[in-house]
């Protein structure tokens, strides 16, 4: 069986620009190939406030990825909420979520995408995880302690290994194994056309 590989960081604004390819992509899937979403971990824990020439870049990268890709952000974030460059508690969250249901990892990433870029609520803040747990109907309290837990941790580290592993170092990256041969479809953003070429031909 093919698996392809979806690396990606929910806190990766690149990744929030390529959500809509990513659904065409997986529209254009057959039964035979699994989807693997790999938890890329983009900025390691931190309590310390994002200096200001991070808060400059990142601003900077969202208005570079609506004019390439029409996403939309909401700006406010960054007046109602205290930024840190910490993205490992939303990718905890992701596993977290998987724990309950298979499904739900998927839905805990895309909602934590709306919560940070469209809601403008702070996903490196344990709370906010919480609270999107919530939202998406998980169960609070195993939520809650799962995102804590060793287990959860060991997940993220090895998806972090496996990332590493496969080369996919830049955000999203989408990766083809086919046994032993890997070939990527995606090496960080690209347009839909380009990606689903690749994909056709990586399913030939």
């Amino acid at each position: 069986m093919k698996t392809l590989y979806y690396v990606a960081d929910p806190m990766c604004s690149w990744c929030w620009g390529f959500q809509p390819i990513l659904t065409q992509v997986k529209a254009a899937l057959p039964n035979e190939v699994q989807l693997v979403y790999v938890m890329g971990g983009l900025a390691r824990d931190s309590d310390e406030p994002m200096p200001e020439e991070i808060q400059a870049y990142v601003k900077g990268a969202w208005r570079q990825v609506t004019a390439e890709t029409s996403a939309s952000f909401n700006f406010d974030f960054w007046e109602v909420c205290q930024p840190r460059r910490s993205s490992y508690p939303s990718c905890r969250a992701f596993y977290a979520a998987k724990a309950q249901c298979e499904d739900s990892g998927v839905l805990m990433f895309e909602a934590i995408q709306r919560a940070y870029y469209q809601e403008a609520r702070n996903p490196s803040d344990t709370e906010t995880l919480i609270a999107v747990a919530g939202e998406i109907g998980l169960d609070v309290d195993r939520f809650e302690v799962d995102l804590k837990s060793e287990v959860i941790e060991k997940e993220m580290q090895d998806g972090i290994q496996l990332r590493r592993s496969l080369n996919a170092n830049e955000f999203p990256s989408l990766v083809m194994q086919n046994e032993n041969a890997v070939s990527f479809l995606v090496r960080g953003y690209d347009a839909a056309d380009a990606v689903l070429e690749r994909l056709k031909n990586a399913l030939v």
